[in-house]
């Protein structure tokens, strides 16, 4: 049996860990990076390039939609390595990544649309491009797989009509269409962003080139995953925008060009998350080279929790003085206490913080994420079904979930097209048998190789 292999009903059957798990995984870019710099790149004032991009479901999307609003992007890989060499014996030293992306972007000199973009399910694909699309020349329309229109949109929409967008009245979810406006006015928004921090982070994206810049204020109950509007304001700054943020929700964005420059892109941290808690939950060693010594993805936010729960972290520099190897070893489900955790700036990780509370010997609870309801699926309400149809002790809470000890058994697990929903199964497949998984092909929205990998790391193959 391989990484690909399905039972009669047609489902992944999630690999048990089979030896004393020492293992060191390549992890692709980051999807949130990979995203922000094709959008900057697009909109700058000359071409750029960017490796170690992420070359997966939603970046391929991102670059397909800027294609059709004049953009030009090459692609090439540079040092592709194959299974073998990214996944290799245990205690393997590699250094290449498993697949470098380089993109060769060349801006148009004016946006003009070929009329149709799909989004696909990719939340950043729709509120990054949606701003471009409201200055590029001729009409846009707008769609995207099924769970498309059910993602929130509508205070972007709005956000958009206050700066002089086209948008007609009623639209208020993907698919839509809108006709540009190539001298945008821009200047003062007020948006609530309480659904998703990608209302924000588009807007700031396209700012600049709105005709008066933009000023946006944030008006709601919650702003989550902060540390994502702070890689999207990094990213303008280092390519010399102008952003100032007088207030903690109020961002101010100058008008003037965006400056074209070579953008190298960090591992995807949150993708690591399912790597690392197979340490912690199986008493092994995991090891994740060119991990960044500092950075702003939210997924570096699962070390302090790791460490809480007894895991051994340890980050090894490199000698670039930029990069690292980050080991973790685990000190196995068995010993692990309950934990309580807000995931407000960190939300992406629910699932597999959730998969380590429900094997953990006390109660857990995990705040500050209510508005993953409106993610790639209810991932709250899809946690809960999921490990319930399991055995878990699990209830939903307004803001997150709350996880009692319970003993697991193996069965059906639902991915609702969600990666991160289908990394988890697959982590509480190390430790349960029989996890079976409806739709493990949805990892490529940011890891098209997990599959063999996960294959890999519970076995003990090559492949």
């Amino acid at each position: 049996m391989d990484a690909s292999a399905l039972t009669t009903e047609g489902f992944w059957a999630a690999p048990k860990l089979r030896h004393a798990l020492d293992r060191e995984v390549v992890i692709p870019g980051s999807k949130s990076a990979t995203a922000r710099a094709l959008v900057v790149a697009a909109l700058s004032d000359g071409p750029s390039t960017i490796t170690g991009g992420l070359d997966a479901r939603d970046t391929q999307l991102m670059r397909d939609a800027l294609r059709a609003l004049g953009v030009r992007i090459h692609t090439s890989f540079l040092g592709a390595a194959g299974d073998d060499a990214a996944f290799g014996a245990p205690g393997a030293q590699q250094s290449r990544p498993l697949t470098s992306a380089v993109w060769c972007v060349r801006p148009p000199r004016r946006f003009v649309s070929t009329g149709d973009i799909d989004c696909g399910l990719a939340g950043t694909v729709a509120r990054f491009v949606l701003p471009i699309a409201a200055m590029a020349e001729g009409r846009t329309y707008l769609h995207g797989d099924e769970g498309m229109s059910a993602r929130p949109i509508r205070p972007l929409l709005d956000a958009l009509v206050d700066l002089g967008a086209r948008i007609p009245d009623d639209a208020v979810a993907i698919p839509l269409t809108l006709t540009g406006r190539p001298d945008l006015p821009g200047g003062p928004a007020i948006i609530d962003s309480s659904a998703s921090s990608q209302f924000v982070s588009g807007l700031l994206l396209s700012a600049a080139r709105f005709r008066d810049g933009l000023d946006l204020r944030h008006e709601g109950a919650t702003l989550p995953s902060l540390p994502h509007i702070q890689m999207t304001v990094d990213i303008l700054r280092d390519h010399g925008v102008r952003v100032d943020q007088p207030e903690p929700t109020r961002w101010i964005v100058t008008p003037g060009p965006i400056r074209a420059g070579d953008i190298a892109i960090e591992p995807d941290l949150s993708t690591a998350a399912p790597f690392l808690a197979a340490a912690v939950l199986t008493d092994g060693t995991v090891r994740i080279p060119h991990w960044p010594l500092e950075t702003n993805q939210p997924g570096a936010l699962l070390l302090p929790l790791l460490e809480q729960l007894g895991a051994r972290v340890q980050l090894e520099p490199a000698t670039d003085g930029r990069t690292g190897t980050l080991s973790v070893t685990g000190p196995g489900h068995w010993d692990l206490d309950g934990f309580d955790i807000d995931l407000s700036d960190a939300s992406e990780l629910t699932p597999v913080v959730a998969a380590i509370g429900a094997l953990a010997n006390g109660p857990s609870r995990i705040r500050g994420v209510g508005h993953i309801r409106g993610h790639e699926t209810d991932r709250l309400a899809a946690l809960e079904a999921d490990f319930r149809a399991l055995g878990a002790d699990v209830d939903q809470t307004e803001d997150g979930l709350a996880l009692r000890p319970a003993v697991l058994h193996g069965g059906p697990w639902g991915a609702y097209a969600d990666h991160r929903l289908a990394q988890a199964g697959a982590l509480l497949g190390l430790v349960v048998s029989g996890v079976m998984i409806d739709d493990i092909g949805c990892t490529s929205k940011t890891m098209p190789s997990f599959p063999s990998a996960w294959w890999s790391l519970a076995t003990g193959s090559g492949r």
